[in-house]
């Protein structure tokens, strides 16, 4: 159907839905001429004593009041199933769409989002899947039962009299064609009005993210020029969008509303010469005035159409992107953990060069360095958040790249300095660390990750709502649900990022309680910048600009006198440091 399918990128089964709701769309509208039938009818039968002086014909009249009460059951029915096979399928396939796109999103490396941002992706999983879905219950089914319409109404009326038919429709292909012909340019003004309304959601997003730095800083409301500038571009992006599309569809509605002028032309033409009864004039004058309303409607559907064009191609685009793959059967027998001459880039700029490092099994490696060293990309390797550009990482001997990356995760877990945490219980924050836990086995990671006390004082307990990424806790007590996440999920491999940075003496002392416990028999990968919490490592890697520059345990280390030492020397230095006036 007009390469419907490609162009919305419709599944085959929702393809075979989206044609049966057409259908169903065009025997509503069909239904719909047949009032207009029996009322023309109804005339015609009121006018015969009038014009051959007979007698009214009341059980005529009868019967087509029964048959105007079954064309309106008719109707009813024949809307009910549109709405069934137009409204539901469309609610149903937006809703697949969406978990769809999420569910592709996560399986993303992270190398894609590089190039994107919240904003774009969020705008994919809501405004371009609810523009899909706007078009496949309003639009599309409507558009194109409304054509096929009219050109069985063209035939069935050609029937009767075919030149009042050509008067009637003459001016359609006319009013279609200039829709038609611009379609490509009014492809390009949606394409500009959808970057300028992501442009606005970006805005929006860093307005609200960095609401602190702008009440501190005075730079809200009108002082907020960035957002100032993208709201006024898309609101003239959508005032010359919505002019150029509104002259389009005006000039074709003119041409089609001309149809109504050339049917009476012709039909008081034909009827003057004595080729056309009156009666069938009288049945293309009222069709007429029926038809037109719709074939108007349709010039509008037109439009939006060719705008959902441009949201169905951004989707497109994102389904396109590439997964990562591997195979989801391996069998580790080890978790030791290899890097073989790795290198990484993000986009154009080498941020790891040639590392070579072993990370053994039941051990804890540390890796230390100034700031940009590397340290954090290694750890996201090592997780395959992204491929290594050259070179290879090992766990139990197979390159990770030959590993799915969800059974690569089932293997490892994750502490981080910035802990996210859902808008939802406690008890239910705990269980992302394994799905189907039961209540008994969250309190037992809870005890050990030191918080079960905290959330116990909660005015909910277990079952307390803890707002916006975690809004109502202190860092530390996040930081702790993070931990019981890790303990709960018991993967063999752990990979610690700065979880004690930023804590308060009483919160890093209860943490490093909880990791003591987390870390027990397993894998451990730590970044650090406190070098003093590390000392006591298995193995010390230490970075500087991409590359590994020392390894050892600390006291060797210190004893060589190389960038370890002096780092740690520094810090020693600054714990003395207080703000003098």
């Amino acid at each position: 159907m007009f390469g419907i399918k490609e162009l919305m990128g419709l599944s085959d089964e929702v393809y075979l839905d989206f044609k049966r709701g057409v259908r169903a769309c065009i025997l509503t509208n069909l239904s719909l001429l047949l009032p207009f039938i029996i009322i023309i009818q109804a005339i015609i039968t009121l006018l015969d004593p009038l014009m051959d002086g007979g007698a009214l014909n009341v059980r005529r009249l009868w019967t087509l009041f029964a048959a105007g009460i079954a064309s309106g059951l008719l109707y009813f029915c024949a809307y009910r199933n549109e709405y069934r096979k137009t409204f539901t399928v469309a609610y149903g396939e937006s809703e697949r769409i969406r978990l769809e796109v999420a569910e592709h999103i996560r399986r993303l490396p992270l190398s894609f989002f590089n190039d994107k941002n919240l904003s774009e992706l969020t705008t994919n999983m809501m405004a371009d899947c609810a523009s899909v879905e706007h078009t496949m219950s309003h639009v599309a089914p409507g558009l194109f039962a409304g054509i096929a319409t009219a050109a069985l109404t063209c035939l069935l009326l050609g029937l009767f009299d075919w030149r009042m038919s050509l008067a009637l429709f003459v001016p359609l292909p006319f009013a279609f064609g200039l829709i038609a012909a611009t379609r490509k340019l009014q492809e390009r003004f949606s394409e500009e009005l959808v970057a300028a309304k992501l442009n606005v959601s970006e805005q929006v997003q860093e307005y609200l993210e960095g609401i602190k730095a702008v009440k501190a800083f005075c730079i809200g409301g009108e002082k907020s020029a960035a957002l100032e500038s993208a709201l006024r571009g898309m609101m003239w992006t959508a005032l010359k969008s919505e002019g150029a599309v509104g002259i389009f569809v005006t000039l074709a509605s003119m041409f089609l509303q001309a149809g109504l002028g050339l049917v009476t032309l012709a039909g008081v033409t034909l009827m003057t010469g004595g080729r056309l009864a009156p009666v069938t004039f009288l049945a293309f004058a009222a069709i007429s005035a029926k038809i037109y309303s719709p074939l108007i409607v349709i010039l509008t559907l037109l439009p939006e159409f060719f705008y959902m064009l441009v949201s169905t191609r951004r989707m497109q685009s994102l389904r396109k992107a590439m997964l990562m793959t591997g195979d989801e059967n391996v069998s580790l027998t080890n978790y030791n953990i290899e890097l073989k001459n790795v290198s990484f880039a993000y986009n154009e700029e080498n941020v790891i060069k040639n590392v070579s490092l072993s990370i053994p099994q039941n051990g804890v490696t540390a890796f230390v360095g100034p700031s940009g060293s590397g340290k954090t990309t290694i750890s996201r390797l090592i997780a395959r958040f992204w491929d290594v550009d050259g070179g290879a990482i090992l766990v139990g001997g197979r390159d990770i790249r030959e590993i799915d990356p969800e059974r690569l995760m089932s293997c490892m877990s994750f502490v981080f300095q910035d802990v996210v945490l859902f808008n939802d219980t406690a008890m239910n924050n705990i269980r992302v660390g394994k799905h189907g836990a039961s209540d008994a086995e969250i309190y037992a990671a809870a005890r050990a990750a030191r918080c079960d006390d905290f959330i116990r004082k909660l005015p909910g307990g277990y079952d307390t709502v803890l707002g916006e990424n975690g809004a109502t806790l202190s860092g530390g007590e996040r930081q702790r649900i993070s931990i019981a996440r890790a303990i709960l999920k018991d993967a063999p491999v752990i990979l610690l990022d700065e979880a004690t940075a930023s804590l308060d003496p009483e919160n890093e002392s209860l943490i490093q309680e909880a990791i003591s416990e987390l870390v027990k028999g397993r894998t451990v990968i730590v970044i650090a910048h406190r070098l003093r919490t590390v000392t006591g490592a298995d193995k010390i890697a230490v970075l500087e600009r991409g590359r590994l520059v020392e390894e050892g345990t600390g006291g060797d280390l210190i004893k060589r006198g190389g960038l370890f030492a002096n780092l740690y020397r520094i810090q020693q230095e600054s714990l003395g440091w207080t703000v003098k006036k």
